[in-house]
């Protein structure tokens, strides 16, 4: 639930969820002083449908002129990934979404490049290549995007190391659906090479941040970063063997808490209820 923050919105709602006989099994709330905007999840047991539910909350929501949305906890949230050459971070995806341990349904990897197809068809998972060679080719490749949202469903687009910029007007078709991993802590070593450009600059620390798709390259709201100690022993391919688990990691982790309904955007920032 979003909406302006004012008093009485956590009694309100509450009260709302008691008249539909509910019991609420989890709560968290924040106020964001910046935007005056409050943001609210809660999990909710209730002996009542959905459509009844909505109708429990519906004085509320006018009340309060709220953003709401409603979902059954665990359900798989449908995701469509795209990858290039890189496997490890589409690896990660599908061996926890296999083993019941990411709420995720992939019903197609999309790929401009083949060297992935054997990973995918290990997951049971269907695979499309598409090459990417020139304008015309990657205008093709951005339309069969979105047409495979529509095919199939397509709640979330995941960008598993998929080393292609989306144009402006897929980035707006997918607004707030789409999320990446960038090989480094943001806002350092933006773009191309960033375990090359880290190695080049003697850094500590290299790491991992997983953030929402815009049209202004690895701008997009922060989901998840983390991070890992390393020192002047490690050489550029090391670096890359390391940021890769916390890039697989990462990724995860945000695709995780999106699939769980746990992620608000707040302007150029992300609520996280963790």
């Amino acid at each position: 639930m979003v909406c302006d923050d004012r008093p009485g919105i956590v009694h309100a709602v509450s009260g709302a969820v008691v008249a539909a006989n509910g019991n609420i099994t989890e709560s968290q709330q924040f106020s964001s002083a910046d935007t005056n905007t409050f943001f609210m999840r809660l999990q909710v047991m209730a002996p009542v449908d959905r459509e009844a539910f909505e109708q429990a909350l519906a004085p509320v929501v006018e009340r309060y002129d709220a953003r709401v949305q409603l979902d059954v906890v665990g359900r798989p949230l449908r995701t469509l990934v795209l990858v290039s050459k890189a496997g490890h971070c589409l690896n990660d995806l599908l061996y926890r979404q296999r083993g019941g341990q990411l709420p995720i349904e992939v019903p197609l990897v999309l790929s401009n490049h083949a060297d992935l197809q054997e990973l995918a068809s290990f997951y049971s998972v269907p695979f499309e290549h598409r090459p990417v060679t020139d304008a015309a080719s990657k205008h093709d490749m951005e339309q069969r995007i979105l047409e495979a949202v529509d095919e199939h469903d397509i709640e979330l687009v995941v960008l598993a190391r998929y080393m292609q910029i989306l144009s402006p007007g897929l980035c707006a078709a997918l607004e707030g659906r789409a999320v990446n991993i960038h090989h480094s802590f943001l806002p350092g070593f933006k773009g191309a090479n960033p375990y090359r450009q880290a190695h080049a600059r003697g850094v500590k620390l290299i790491g991992a941040t997983a953030h929402f798709v815009t049209s202004d390259l690895d701008e997009g709201p922060i989901i998840e970063q983390n991070v890992v100690r390393v020192d002047h022993t490690k050489d550029p391919a090391e670096l890359v063997s390391i940021g890769q688990d916390e890039e697989s990691r990462t990724l995860t982790q945000a695709v995780r808490w999106i699939a769980e309904d746990r992620v608000l955007l707040d302007g150029a920032r992300t609520i996280i209820f963790r």
